[in-house]
C-alpha cells in the first residue's frame, strides 16, 4: 500500500504499458480501510466539492465526522461513499435524473444489496 490513506495514484500507456506515456489511463486504488478527504473523493469522482457538499446536504452521501467538527474540509469518506457519489454522478450525467430521482434509486439499490444478503444467508443463490 503506498500513499496517503491507502491510495494508489496509477497511470499507464495502455498501448506500450508504461507509465504516463500518451494516452495514459489512471485509477486509485483503495483498501477497506480507506479514507478520502472531501477533495481526495471530488477528484475521484471527477466532480467539483460543491456536487459532494450537496449530495451530503441532500443526505445521499453519510461522511465519517470527527465527534466536534462537522465542517466539510474535516469530513472523511469510505471507498463504500465514493462508490455512492459516482453512481449518483452517473444517474444524474448520463440519464439526466435530478436528485430526487438519485435519492430514490440509491434507496432501491440499497434495497436490493440487502435482500439480496438475506437471501444468501438463507442459503440462497
Amino acid at each position: 500500500m503506498s500513499g496517503e490513506n491507502g491510495l494508489d495514484n496509477m497511470s499507464t500507456d495502455p498501448e506500450s504499458g508504461s507509465a504516463n506515456g500518451p494516452g495514459a489511463l489512471s485509477g486509485i486504488i483503495l483498501d477497506e480501510e480507506s479514507v478520502l478527504t472531501l477533495t481526495e473523493i471530488s477528484h475521484a469522482c471527477s466532480v467539483q466539492t460543491g456536487y459532494i457538499i450537496e449530495l451530503v446536504d441532500e443526505g445521499l452521501l453519510m461522511p465519517e465526522m470527527p465527534t466536534e467538527e462537522n465542517e466539510p474540509q474535516h469530513w472523511r469518506f469510505s471507498g463504500e461513499q465514493m462508490r455512492r457519489a459516482r453512481t449518483a454522478m452517473r444517474l444524474q450525467s448520463d440519464l439526466g435524473v435530478n436528485l430526487a430521482g438519485v435519492a430514490l434509486a440509491l434507496q432501491l439499490l440499497d434495497e436490493i444489496e440487502n435482500l439480496r444478503a438475506q437471501v444468501k444467508s438463507m442459503g440462497g443463490e
